[in-house]
């Protein structure tokens, strides 16, 4: 059995989240997505942590279900945790602040009580449903383990400019420089919305960790707008998961056009300037217009730390689609806003006629699309076959899909990328 997972969403206790993300709204709106296992979010936060205890129940090793409810949606207990530190002398340029996410998934409500009884004392935990610790990544690890040995870590976007563990404004050049003698405890890397895999096996020093793709929603409509494919044989348990990720057996990932992501170019935004690392460096990494310092993208991080061409697929490394996100296309397919009552029932009559928006993104037939919207099929099916134009984004601003237009040159599947049917 397959089993679509998002391991990295966010609560309404997050900055800058919607105050929609309840756990009850989380479960439905996973379900019409068709995801079946979906992480808690912000189980460090007191308030969202007592709602947690309160209203969900185990229902599998590891595994929660909404009390009282027939919802299917299955948790797990997970959180986006910020360590800041200080690093080098006082003559290396290193020395500067490192701030960088990581994900995080309990195996039990026990142990994560344990996890934040522990964390509380690097920082305030109430203040954010992702808080900020003063520790460096490896003391992070540390203190986990010690709780237990069956947590797992990751790093999350690992390649954003700001939070990233290879961010080009605070991140490291290695899973060794950031984790130092923990690296050892981290199997998983989280691409991020603006990258996905081809991007990642570029770098040969990446081959060893399980790449995983996660929303990090901090919104209803976000979920699953990246996710995995796991197979499970028996019970979903959190094992499960931990064997997936440890033994690089993710199925498959469906990831965003990692263009649409809004760090994938370098640029600055104050001034509406998008480009290319190759252009960038014509202007030395300085904005054209103010003269000052770009933003640099996951694109010209990836080029930095990059030992392989374009195109290189490592050996067993496991595939993935792209997916744009179904309101997406019905609002560029219909010329109709996401929030309009048109798009809201299209939305609603195809997940009810095919069981959840991934079916209808990567297995309905376009024929039986077709019969609801000719436009939307045509849509989707050019998403299936990569041939779609994305603008992209840059400096914090989202890249644009046209699902209509065709990427110059670019007329084939990606490498790696398949087809639905091909699993």
């Amino acid at each position: 059995m397959e089993i679509i997972a998002d391991l990295h969403i966010h609560s309404k206790y997050a900055a800058a989240s919607s105050a929609q993300m309840t756990l009850e709204n989380i479960a439905k709106v996973a379900a019409e997505k068709g995801i079946g296992l979906v992480s808690t979010g912000d189980f460090t936060h007191p308030l969202w942590f007592r709602e947690i205890k309160a209203k969900l129940e185990e229902a599998g090793e590891g595994i929660y279900a909404l009390k009282g409810s027939n919802s299917q949606t299955r948790f797990v207990l997970g959180v986006e945790i910020a360590t800041i530190s200080g690093t080098g002398g006082v003559f290396d340029k290193s020395r500067a602040t490192k701030k960088v996410h990581h994900c995080v998934l309990a195996p039990s409500i026990e142990i994560a009580e344990q996890v934040n009884d522990r964390l509380s004392k690097y920082g305030d935990l109430s203040i954010d449903g992702r808080p900020m610790l003063n520790m460096k990544p490896s003391e992070l690890v540390e203190v986990l383990y010690e709780v237990s040995r069956e947590i797992i870590v990751f790093p999350a976007h690992a390649w954003t400019p700001w939070f990233g563990v290879f961010g080009s404004m605070s991140g490291y050049d290695s899973m060794q420089e950031a984790y130092e003698e923990q690296e050892q405890h981290i199997h998983a890397l989280e691409t991020g919305l603006s990258s996905d895999p081809p991007m990642n096996w570029r770098v040969s020093k990446l081959d060893k960790y399980t790449l995983v793709s996660n929303s990090d929603a901090h919104s209803l409509p976000k979920l699953g707008r990246e996710a995995n494919a796991i197979e499970v044989t028996n019970e979903l348990t959190f094992k499960t998961i931990s064997d997936a990720i440890e033994n690089k057996q993710v199925k498959y990932t469906i990831e965003f056009y990692p263009e649409e992501g809004k760090y994938h170019y370098d640029g600055h935004r104050k001034c509406g300037v998008s480009l290319s690392p190759q252009e960038a460096a014509k202007y030395h990494n300085m904005c054209p217009v103010c003269g000052k310092p770009l933003t640099l993208g996951v694109l010209h991080r990836v080029e930095d730390l990059a030992d392989r061409p374009e195109g290189y697929v490592p050996k067993g490394a496991a595939p993935y689609v792209h997916a744009v996100p179904l309101m997406e296309l019905i609002a560029e397919a219909e010329a109709r806003g996401t929030a309009s009552a048109y798009a809201q029932d299209l939305y609603a009559t195809l997940v009810k006629k095919f069981g959840s928006e991934f079916n209808v993104l990567l297995k309905a037939n376009t024929s039986e699309i077709a019969k609801l919207s000719k436009r939307l099929a045509l849509a989707i099916e050019n998403v299936r076959n990569n041939k779609v134009y994305v603008k992209p984004g840059y400096d914090g601003v989202f890249g644009v899909v046209d699902p209509f237009k065709e990427r110059s040159g670019e007329d084939k599947k990606e490498q790696g990328q398949k087809s639905i049917s091909d699993f």
